[in-house]
């Protein structure tokens, strides 16, 4: 089972920062979500992308993680040479995350 499966997610970002959230769709899955998406299994999912620390806010009230990840943008919008520094890509890679593979296995090929 993926991300995408049970969790939408939106992400944005402000200068070398990105936020990322996931969100799901029945509260009765967030469980499952709160319990796999760790700060640690997130990083190792975005290595090579995020260069700096990841830490994760659980928002269980609202179904919902939330994550700050640093130096994430190649030097932020106006500075990066990356065809698209912007973070709000950054959402769509965190939906094809698999929910039942081990995390030293999930880190995105640069």
């Amino acid at each position: 089972m993926k991300v995408r499966d049970i969790a939408l997610a939106r992400s944005g970002d402000k200068g070398n920062r990105a936020t990322l959230s996931v969100i799901a769709y029945q509260l009765a899955d967030y469980p499952r979500l709160e319990q796999s998406l760790t700060a640690e299994r997130v990083q190792a999912h975005y290595a090579g992308l995020v260069r700096g620390p990841i830490r994760r806010y659980a928002l269980a009230h609202l179904g919902a993680l939330h994550f700050v990840m640093d130096e994430a943008l190649a030097g932020g919008v106006t500075r990066s040479l990356a065809l698209d520094a912007h973070g709000k890509t950054l959402s769509s890679a965190v939906l094809e995350l698999n929910l039942d593979q081990d995390a030293s296995t999930l880190a995105v090929k640069t």
